[in-house]
């Protein structure tokens, strides 16, 4: 039988807080709309998924790295999670803020904030992971420079 230790270490993951505006490199504002809330009153947890895609991708096609139509290149999403502070509802306004955490050679791993209009805090943060593959063949392929490019700003 093994002896008990008084010095046993901790495994739970560390608490996830919320985030300030100044961990995101871009913001995008968003509007809430009347079917984004659910029955208990607040934006329904599938919403914050959607609005992380959006951010994304409306930056990235602005920024002419991703054409959705006719790209040789798309992103295809393989990890997403998120975490929530306090409740959004319409009719609010949410300010998403981006930042990259890591880029790979054919992935990217982005960091969305999603803040109440004019907060300090994030009201949810999470991340997702994009592979990005040839269009056709759905196999990985190298970011494109100028994709590439763009991406680094936000680290």
């Amino acid at each position: 039988m093994l002896a008990k230790s008084n010095h046993m270490t901790d495994t739970r993951p560390p608490k996830v807080q919320a985030r300030p505006r100044s961990d995101y490199r871009v913001f995008r504002a968003i509007s809430t709309r009347w079917m984004d809330n659910d029955a208990y009153g607040h934006v329904n947890n599938v919403v914050y998924y959607s609005w992380f895609d959006t951010a994304v991708n409306a930056f990235l096609i602005e920024e002419g790295v991703l054409d959705i139509h006719h790209g040789s290149t798309i992103g295809l999403v393989v990890e997403t999670a998120c975490n929530y502070f306090s409740g959004l509802a319409f009719p609010q306004t949410v300010e998403a803020g981006i930042a990259v955490a890591h880029l790979g050679s054919s992935s990217v791993r982005y960091e969305v904030g999603l803040f109440a209009q004019g907060a300090e805090l994030t009201a949810a943060r999470g991340h997702f992971v994009h592979v990005y593959v040839d269009r056709v063949s759905r196999r990985p392929v190298a970011l494109p420079p100028n994709l590439k490019t763009v991406l680094e700003r936000l680290l």
